[in-house]
């Protein structure tokens, strides 16, 4: 089985949206033919928009939750009910050790999640992670392994 992990921004800018869906979706088109398994951390923003094209596109979703309390962090409704549909609609779900969402735990997340995977997507303007576990962290853990790392950005856009 094919796993491929994601890792990316919370905020995508109105002008990428439509690259991010169509780049996303290029990359499970080129892996058909065989079973897929999508790792995310069903955050809002990246996580989810691969999640759900994942679904869309027959992968088993692997769930992986940093936190005990991390539903706390959804903080708009909207958000924290895309994010119980799609772990309701996960294959596995895997729950990290950690009672808080600390950067520690959401480092953790990232961390497992390019462990796990063969091939990690990031959706990333290319820039240092605001705080430990973000974007940049995660991208250059995965290079680190040697894993391959596609990254979904357009030059000259930036994110809020």
């Amino acid at each position: 089985m094919k796993r491929i992990g994601v890792t990316g921004h919370r905020v995508i800018p109105d002008e990428l949206h439509a690259h991010v869906y169509a780049a996303v979706h290029a990359v499970f088109d080129a892996h058909r033919g065989g079973p897929l398994e999508a790792l995310s951390g069903l955050a809002a923003g990246a996580d989810t928009v691969f999640a759900d094209i994942a679904l869309a596109e027959g992968a088993e979703l692997t769930a992986v939750v940093p936190s005990g309390d991390y539903e706390d962090d959804f903080t708009e409704p909207d958000s924290l009910a895309r994010y119980r549909a799609l772990r309701d609609r996960a294959t596995r779900e895997v729950r990290l050790p950690y009672a808080r969402a600390t950067p520690e735990a959401y480092h953790a997340a990232g961390v497992y999640i390019a462990d796990n995977c063969d091939r990690l997507l990031a959706v990333w303007d290319g820039r240092p992670a605001r705080g430990l576990g973000g974007t940049g962290d995660i991208v250059r853990y995965a290079r680190g392994l040697g894993r391959p790392v596609t990254v979904i950005w357009r030059e000259g856009v930036r994110r809020p």
